[in-house]
């Protein structure tokens, strides 16, 4: 396989330049919304399925064992997706990938009336290589196909499309189940309703395009390279586990974009102005999430259930429910930002957010089997702040030795054109 044009600016020979138009179906900006939506169905709408809590259901042993098999299997073809992606496409891997959460929405409406964890925990495992193809997909996606001085931005349009997923799907059980006053498993309707939205996210995978049929403005393609093999892309995700820049990195969306494209001129003072952002207010939400935490414990619960009919004792836990989802989208544009800024090269970058997806499904695989086992609240969240707060410096440190800088970019273009550049 050869590599055609400038892999670090993705730029190449220009063919004819397209006529500017938002609307433009294999422009970058439409297949990223594109691949906002798909997520907006699929991963957003499991998300409002597990922010119910044990999957809507009342003892939540099924979601958690569930879970746990998802996130196992989401560990092991997280790191494997990207190779799949290279081998197989995008139309392959994510309508195979979003094919799953339809069946894993469904194995709750079996247990709405079966009452057996078996079926849900299939669907879990079978989840979690279906999450790993998507994700890989979606990262390669998002990462390669912007131009990369607008990555922060188009990030950011992916998270905002992506998050309100969550958002609309929260509406779902808060609709369907809104005049229940007895704290039981939600109705068959609200799985149904998710299967909907998962069903439709499905058939809109097959509106992405390859990256090589992709055009940006200024007449580049995301990449030359047509498809990938098994041999090498086994041997190319081997060599991540020995790749400095991932092994560190493992351990207001809008908002995080704007600093990471537009704040200063210096690429690299961005990231590390971004980086610094989030991690301010990452420690002042969960410092409100400790200071919450202290008023009650696993085996002191409340023994009032919060309803947002209850205006004043639902204002402050719903303000911090609320944050966390802010810092989790600002997280994740931030580590996507790092991760686009490393290469450009669509084939890399689905194995380097395959990777990273991959081992953070590793660590969710062990969060869900640490709370079956009954682990103290306090013990759990300070542990999640602690390795929160240890990620930031080594972000820094990928930022200081890894990313190339916009300013030394010019300069040098000064002098000499870039390589592929005519």
């Amino acid at each position: 396989m050869g590599f055609q044009g400038d892999e670090e600016t993705g730029k190449g020979s220009p063919e004819s330049v397209p006529k500017p138009s938002i609307f433009r179906y294999n422009s970058p900006l439409v297949q990223v919304a594109l691949i906002g939506l798909v997520c907006f169905c699929c991963p957003g709408m499991f998300n409002a399925l597990s922010g119910m809590g044990g999957g809507g259901q009342v003892n939540p042993n099924a979601a958690n064992n569930a879970n746990t098999a998802l996130y196992t299997t989401f560990a092991v073809f997280g790191i494997l997706g990207g190779g799949i992606y290279n081998i197989l496409g995008p139309h392959l891997t994510l309508f195979a990938g979003c094919s799953t959460y339809i069946l894993y929405a469904g194995s709750f409406l079996y247990y709405n009336h079966h009452q057996h964890q078996a079926f849900a925990i299939v669907a879990g495992a079978l989840l979690g290589i279906g999450a790993g193809l998507l994700w890989a997909a979606q990262g390669a996606i998002m990462t390669s196909y912007p131009p990369h001085d607008r990555k922060g931005i188009y990030i950011s349009l992916f998270w905002s499309i992506f998050n309100m997923g969550g958002v609309i799907g929260g509406l779902i059980p808060f609709i369907l189940n809104f005049h229940r006053d007895d704290a039981v498993s939600v109705n068959d309707g609200t799985y149904i309703g998710f299967m909907v939205f998962m069903s439709i996210g499905t058939v809109l995978s097959l509106g992405i395009l390859h990256p090589s049929r992709v055009l940006r403005d200024d007449g580049s393609r995301c990449t030359n390279i047509k498809y990938s093999s098994v041999s090498v892309e086994v041997v190319e995700i081997l060599k991540l586990f020995l790749n400095w820049k991932m092994l560190l990195m493992m351990i207001g969306s809008i908002f995080i974009g704007y600093i990471m494209d537009f704040s200063f001129k210096s690429r690299r003072t961005r990231g590390l102005v971004g980086i610094g952002v989030v991690a301010v207010l990452g420690t002042a939400i969960w410092g409100g999430g400790l200071a919450k935490q202290l008023d009650y414990s696993r085996h002191d619960k409340p023994t009032h259930k919060l309803d947002f009919k209850d205006h004043t004792d639902f204002a402050g836990p719903f303000v911090l429910y609320f944050s966390y989802g802010l810092l989790d989208a600002m997280f994740q544009n931030m580590v996507y930002w790092v991760i686009g800024a490393l290469a450009d090269d669509s084939e890399i970058l689905s194995r380097y957010t395959g990777f990273y997806k991959g081992v953070q499904s590793a660590g969710a695989a062990v969060a869900w089997q640490v709370d079956t086992q009954k682990v103290p609240f306090l013990n759990e969240l300070l542990v999640n702040w602690a390795l929160l707060t240890v990620s930031y410096p080594l972000l820094v440190v990928v930022v200081m030795r890894a990313v190339k800088d916009d300013v030394e970019v010019e300069g040098k273009s000064e002098g000499a054109a870039l390589p592929g550049i005519h």
